[in-house]
């Protein structure tokens, strides 16, 4: 695999990658508590991923009404940012890049997480459901249960959540991150404005898909005005199946999905950001994206492709190959390899994963996985 087009140059925004391989977002909820702050821990695992072409941070929460999962960093505090400071000078050590994913959950919350106990925020007040959050039951003890109803932002209250997305992009430069990436996947906040099952409002943010699209086209220009387009990227999910895995894992299902995605890059190509990350259902048996969407998404956007799904060397590869990627994600498989890169060049069989030890906990399956040796 030395010479497969994984090891070709490649540019994203400002930089030229190493490698066409990312390590995508993986919440993995180590953050020191109280205060969801990155540590010590956290720098010595990106750290040890920096063989990466781009590396891209968990999603971190950018204010306190954000967070859906117990544990899990936010980027709003002055702590906060110290301590993604740890993160970014570990990685830029390895002469690695950098992004961080901001993050809201919006109705894929619960009282036990939000501030003074109230009711999660979204577009409507529409309460999701086959999903479950993650709450503390005790400290380093925690269950899931599922999300509590949401309450309908005010048309102010959205305005302000723009502001909101600017300042955490402005907290991730002040962190020494290279880029952020807006989480607009999931089934998450960005995701239930755009999506027409979570969003029935009457105001400029609802009704047409123009104006559900208004709150990510406001993000992100916002996000680019602030920090430059070129170190901005978003992610999206588009699924192309409505069965309850999709809807479990990935979201939100529109009736035309084809439709809403592509208007949404259209959205992403007018403001010129770096890149698009596309994250693919992953599940056993989970439906092919078609091809017809993939090259859709070819024409209508001219920065950099990522896609994230069940890739393996040989199939990233390929999807390299046909033009229709730039770079390849690998979650599960990088989780349990940091020297994921090394192990592709060289054809180096791979760490299995621990699933008991992804979420929580403490270095056991987090930065002991051993780099392979000969």
């Amino acid at each position: 695999m030395k010479n497969s087009p994984f090891f070709t140059p490649v540019n994203l925004g400002l930089h030229t990658l190493k490698n066409r391989i990312v390590l995508p977002p993986l919440t993995r909820q180590r953050s020191t508590q109280p205060g969801n702050i990155a540590n010590a821990l956290m720098a010595e695992y990106y750290q040890q991923r920096a063989g990466a072409g781009l590396l891209v941070t968990e999603g971190t929460q950018i204010e306190p009404r954000g967070q859906g999962y117990a544990w899990t960093p936010g980027i709003h505090s002055p702590e906060q940012i110290a301590g993604w400071r740890l993160v970014t000078d570990a990685v830029h050590a390895k002469d690695g890049v950098i992004f961080a994913q901001l993050w809201h959950v919006g109705r894929v919350s619960h009282t036990a997480l939000q501030p003074e106990g109230a009711a999660p925020v979204s577009a409507s007040a529409i309460a999701t459901d086959r999903v479950s959050v993650f709450i503390e039951t005790a400290p380093g003890a925690g269950e899931l249960v599922t999300p509590s109803a949401p309450r309908a932002l005010s048309t102010d209250e959205v305005q302000e959540l723009v502001q909101l997305y600017i300042q955490a992009a402005r907290n991730a430069m002040d962190a020494g991150f290279d880029g952020i990436e807006l989480h607009c996947a999931n089934g998450y906040l960005v995701n239930q404005f755009i999506s027409a099952h979570s969003n029935v409002r009457t105001d400029p943010y609802g009704g047409s898909l123009h104006n559900r699209l208004r709150f990510l086209r406001e993000v992100v220009a916002g996000v680019a005005e602030c920090i430059g387009k070129e170190k901005v990227g978003v992610r999206f999910a588009p699924l192309f199946t409505t069965t309850d895995e999709a809807r479990t894992y990935l979201g939100l299902v529109e009736e035309d999905p084809h439709t809403t995605y592509i208007e949404a890059i259209k959205v992403l190509e007018a403001v010129g950001i770096a890149y698009l990350s596309i994250a693919e259902a992953d599940w056993d048996d989970a439906p092919e994206m078609p091809l017809t969407f993939r090259r859709a998404v070819r024409d209508t956007f001219s920065g950099a492709i990522i896609y994230a799904g069940r890739y393996n060397a040989e199939t990233g590869a390929q999807l390299l190959e046909s033009g229709l990627a730039d770079l390849v994600a690998f979650g599960r498989p990088f989780m349990a390899n940091p020297d994921l890169p090394a192990r592709i060049a060289n054809d180096w069989p791979l760490n299995p994963l621990n699933p008991a030890t992804v979420y929580g906990g403490n270095a056991e399956g987090y930065v002991d996985y051993p780099t392979y040796s000969e």
